[in-house]
């Protein structure tokens, strides 16, 4: 959203608040995931799995499917 706001409407400022809040969302994930880590003793794969969905769009939901079977059996 920022991104066409800046090129179309000419407000490049609209960038550096929404990537500000954007990267503060990203570090109260990792701080999360560390949370989560320490709190049930997630194994390795859990830790990487979930920081390298922040990567891929939407990626969220597929971690939190896995999560869930898992969880389940």
């Amino acid at each position: 959203m920022a991104m066409p706001l800046k090129y179309l409407a000419g407000l490049p400022e609209v960038v550096t608040v929404v990537g500000s809040i954007h990267g503060a969302f990203f570090c109260i994930y990792i701080v999360v995931i560390a949370y989560v880590t320490f709190r049930i003793r997630w194994s390795w794969k859990w830790i990487f799995s979930s920081v390298l969905v922040a990567f891929i769009p939407f990626g969220n939901y597929l971690l939190d499917i896995r999560l869930q079977k898992s969880s389940l059996s």
